[in-house]
């Protein structure tokens, strides 16, 4: 058995790991080719477009495991079955089930490596091309508005027109509201830095309204406490779909906090926590396909049949995601869904072959 074990891992692993390395030169040479319309802005040369495209690679790399692990598993069941292997496998007494629970182990190292890749390794290099690219363009951070960033933080709305790489705040403009929603304090900062655990503002200009007077205030420098934080400020950078869970859920809660919409970082948790599963669930997928006969389908058309089940998994993921936001359905259903209908048709495709 060990020997078995160790001839599966060395052949599959292998397959996977081939799929892999064509999908991600694929990805990169189309992020590459976008990348030159940027050619020349500001210092982004050839040099900086390349470090981009190599550390957008770990975020394809948690994209297309699922796939790759499918495609190379259904290809080495395919040569498997050509060599009469998986007969003399049957022969020797191990039955489909057996030799599941052979491929689900490596499943499972795959699953374990996606989710280090999405955890650990995503985020990170994804921040840095991010800000690499922004610093080298001379650009700020994208904002959902003309005007800045509008955050709520309790009573109060914080509105900065230009968010740096390094998580610098440039002309923030902090509205305070009294518990009947009546204006009792508005400071402008010309920017702010977060120094331990608070925000330093600089050249800052404060508007205090009482009952019947204006008091306008200036300060070189002051202490602003608040629960914004860089690490949320992320959320400008990268996706959520990339961000780490830890990050998604202290998001998360910010937002709760201040009573504000979460479905779609929710949404986007979830999906963290389910789609490393993905692997195990393609190892399932594939396992039918090695038993079916090598005449009535070949390898090239087990690879399209293969490639053509990822990408619908693909899409069937992007699907649900936006049906959930539209429709408000709960995030677990929107993000597991996919999942679940993918590892049916496994489990039905097996009892049907077992019983041929």
């Amino acid at each position: 058995m060990k020997i078995l074990n160790k001839y599966l891992l060395k052949e599959v692993t292998g397959n996977v790991l081939m799929v892999m390395l064509a999908l991600i030169a694929m990805f990169s040479f189309f992020d590459l080719i976008q990348e030159l319309e940027a050619l020349g802005k500001g210092n982004y040369g050839l040099g900086k477009i390349l470090l981009f495209v190599l550390l957008s690679a770990p975020g394809h790399i948690y994209d297309v495991m699922p796939v790759a692990v499918l495609v190379g598993c259904m290809y080495s069941l395919g040569q498997f079955a050509r060599y009469s292997e998986l007969v003399v496998l049957r022969v020797s007494g191990l039955s489909i089930f057996n030799i599941a629970v052979l491929l689900l182990k490596i499943g499972l190292m795959f699953t374990f490596v996606t989710f280090l890749v999405g955890e650990f390794v995503t985020p990170f290099s994804e921040k840095m091309a991010q800000r690499m690219r922004i610093k080298a363009t001379d650009s700020v951070v994208a904002q959902e508005f003309r005007s800045g960033l509008w955050v709520k933080d309790g009573n109060s709305f914080i509105n900065v027109e230009e968010v740096l790489p390094d998580a610098t705040l440039l002309n923030i403009h902090i509205y305070e509201f009294d518990q009947n929603s009546k204006l009792v304090k508005a400071r402008n900062a010309k920017g702010g830095q977060f120094v331990n655990d608070h925000w330093k503002l600089t050249e800052v200009s404060e508007t205090s309204f009482g009952k019947d007077s204006v008091q306008v205030n200036q300060f070189a420098e002051a202490r602003w406490i608040s629960l914004i934080r860089p690490e949320l400020l992320n959320v400008l950078l990268v996706s959520p779909e990339k961000m780490s869970a830890w990050n998604l859920y202290s998001y998360i809660n910010h937002l709760s906090i201040n009573k504000q919409k979460t479905t779609r970082y929710k949404v986007a948790l979830w999906s963290k926590m389910i789609y490393p599963l993905a692997c195990m669930v393609m190892v399932v997928l594939a396992l039918p396909f090695g038993f079916i006969q090598q005449r009535a389908t070949g390898a090239s058309t087990k690879i399209f049949v293969g490639i053509m089940l990822g990408v619908m998994y693909q899409i069937l993921n992007r699907v649900f995601s936006h049906l959930g936001l539209l429709n408000d359905w709960p995030p677990l259903f929107s993000a597991i869904t996919p999942t679940i209908l993918f590892l049916i048709a496994g489990l039905t495709m097996l009892y049907y072959v077992e019983r041929r």
